[in-house]
């Protein structure tokens, strides 16, 4: 079984805008003072500010909105949401601000290397030594929990043990794309014309997000500057070029991934969805091509017997051109969804970057190599793929955790969208359902999760009842039944929200 089995919403706020105030409080119930607090805050805010959320999009790890609303505020906490009319409810209050010990004095050069040597490392066995030996996660696990402010270990069990990571490998594959372009960056799809315009070439640049919409926007570009040449018919090629190697995932044909390919439409969906498994085009770049010939047609421009592979001549000079979403969406919108199509095309630009080839051994070695930059501890990792999809994929809960503490380190702002792109228990992404409203961890947990066959694995980050920010990872293989190891994962996770003082 492969992950993205579910439809899941990118926006980590879907379910609370859609929450009635009865069913909003429904979800508090079973909280602590502290969980209700930090919970009932971002509930407030979620409703107040919902429509003005949604507006944006997603931009360099959070919505524009977002953005300009915090910039506004310039405070910590939920107490200044908004002006309070005359007869309005007061303000909620402040939540805890759990990342004001996240400061540059901070030393996170390699936040898996020190262990707690105070109480929290008795704390934590006492809390996860039971719930590890749950036998739902099968014959093999593995824990690692993290302080991010610190740097420490607080719980380790088999952290340098490597194992098969599933989907939550994403988050090795984020990390080193950030690293390696930015946040900023954006992959563009362009139109090159001849010298004399009557041949112009469709060339992919990788991104798997190109939609129907962007498309004719393209063509419509194409158009008008071949008319102000005065051309109104032409050859259209298409080039693929920019990706190479084999385009089939070592899986084959499967419905949760399309062929990777360097020009695409929508992830080679051929169906409506935009998440999750659906039926996938075997020639994705040639039916985007089409696509394009039937939007030119349709805008002016003969496009004569069709499209046919081919790079553009030297000469040629660019058209058109389209961009997708800065890295920092892509970056969330794989976490969040679980997208195996734009992580294959993160693994594949960070190769790009590294002058590597873009293929899933040039991935491999690009992600690789950007991870080692980091200090992170790679003994035993094998990044096969970007997706998880690959039962070659090997980690060791110990890089997932680190992975995870630096992107949580105020000294690199450009790994963020790692962390604000994990679904949030309960609410959003591959989480969604995963938690009830009377789960301690409910609102709590930001974590990436994993799916295969006899593997279940979670990785994510909570905050803790003194108010500390922890990343965590399990990994279980041997599994047998997915819903327990997934309950038994969960049981973990929330039992680092709601463990004592």
């Amino acid at each position: 079984m492969d992950e993205p089995v579910k439809r899941p919403s990118v926006n980590p706020l879907d379910k609370l805008s859609r929450l009635t105030p009865r069913a909003a409080l429904s979800r508090l119930k079973g909280l602590n003072d502290r969980q209700f607090t930090a919970v009932s805050a971002g509930l407030g805010l979620a409703l107040a500010a919902g429509a003005v959320l949604a507006a944006g999009p997603w931009d360099s790890g959070q919505r524009k909105a977002e953005t300009d609303l915090a910039a506004a505020r310039n405070r910590t906490g939920g107490a200044h949401h908004e002006p309070a009319a005359p007869s309005g409810p007061a303000p909620a209050p402040s939540a805890t601000a759990v990342l004001a010990a996240l400061s540059s004095a901070v030393d996170n050069s390699a936040p898996d290397a020190r262990t707690a040597q105070d109480g929290s490392a008795a704390a934590l066995r006492a809390a996860l030594g039971p719930l590890l030996k749950d036998p739902a996660l099968g014959k093999r696990r593995s824990a690692v929990v993290i302080d991010t402010a610190s740097g420490e270990q607080l719980y380790g069990q088999g952290a340098g043990t490597p194992m098969t990571p599933a989907s939550t490998v994403k988050i090795a594959t984020a990390v080193a794309a950030l690293s390696a372009l930015g946040p900023d960056h954006r992959v563009a799809t362009t139109v090159r014309a001849s010298a004399d315009s009557r041949g112009i070439v469709l060339v992919g640049g990788g991104d798997p997000t190109l939609d129907k919409a962007a498309l004719r926007r393209l063509a419509a570009d194409t158009a008008r500057a071949l008319k102000d040449r005065g051309v109104d018919k032409v050859r259209l090629g298409y080039d693929t070029s920019r990706y190479s190697g084999p385009a089939r995932h070592p899986i084959g044909p499967n419905e949760n991934i399309a062929p990777v390919s360097a020009l695409m439409t929508d992830e080679g969906r051929l169906d409506s969805t935009d998440r999750g498994p659906a039926p996938r085009s075997d020639d994705p770049a040639g039916d985007t091509a089409r696509t394009f010939a039937k939007l030119l047609d349709g805008a002016g421009i003969d496009t004569g017997s069709g499209p046919k592979p081919g790079r553009p001549p030297a000469g040629s000079e660019k058209v058109a051109e389209h961009r997708s979403a800065p890295l920092s969406a892509l970056v969330e919108r794989a976490l969040t969804n679980s997208d195996n199509d734009i992580a294959e095309a993160l693994a594949r630009q960070t190769a790009l970057a590294a002058g590597e080839p873009a293929d899933f051994d040039g991935g491999r070695r690009a992600v690789t190599a950007q991870l080692k930059k980091l200090g992170l501890p790679l003994k035993g990792a094998d990044l096969a793929d970007g997706s998880g999809l690959d039962r070659k994929d090997k980690v060791t809960a110990g890089l997932l955790a680190g992975l995870l503490a630096r992107a949580a380190d105020p000294d690199r702002p450009e790994l963020r969208p790692v962390l604000t792109g994990l679904p949030v228990a309960g609410f959003s992404g591959t989480l969604s359902d995963r938690y009830t409203g009377k789960s301690a961890g409910t609102g709590l947990i930001r974590a990436k999760t994993g799916t295969l066959t006899g593997v279940n694995t979670l990785a994510g980050t909570v905050v803790d009842r003194q108010g500390r920010l922890l990343a965590f990872a399990f990994l279980a293989s041997g599994t047998t039944s997915p819903s327990d190891a997934q309950s038994a994962l969960d049981a973990l996770a929330t039992a680092l929200a709601s463990r004592p003082h």
